[in-house]
């Protein structure tokens, strides 16, 4: 039987071992890489807690991301390095104003 091609990444400093097929390895890790840049970046604001919701953040910011890129003209996906802050700033503050509502009702 044949094992399949295993990577281990590491995003915010745990180790996940991700099926990948050997030629599409070093976009994972690149992948990986961006990732755990967004959540790290993100859990450094302090605004959002728990790495799940860290992690829908980050998956978030980074769907904007390639949405913009999208609408770019060409339709290519050509994911620009930097985003424009101010939209991603407001996103964020959106999503935090989001979540802040969420945990008032589970709490009330």
């Amino acid at each position: 039987m044949n094992q399949p091609n295993t990577v281990t990444v590491k995003i915010l400093d745990k180790d996940y071992q991700v099926a990948c097929p050997p030629e599409q390895e070093a976009e994972l890790v690149v992948s990986a890489k961006y990732l755990d840049k967004q959540m790290r970046s993100i859990r450094e604001t302090g605004k959002v807690i728990g790495l799940e919701r860290i992690a829908v953040m980050a998956a978030l910011n980074i769907s904007y991301e390639l949405l913009q890129a999208s609408e770019g003209g060409d339709g290519k996906l050509d994911i620009a390095p930097d985003p424009a802050p101010e939209a991603v700033t407001s996103l964020n503050r959106k999503l935090d104003d989001a979540l802040y509502q969420l945990r008032q009702l589970e709490i009330g």
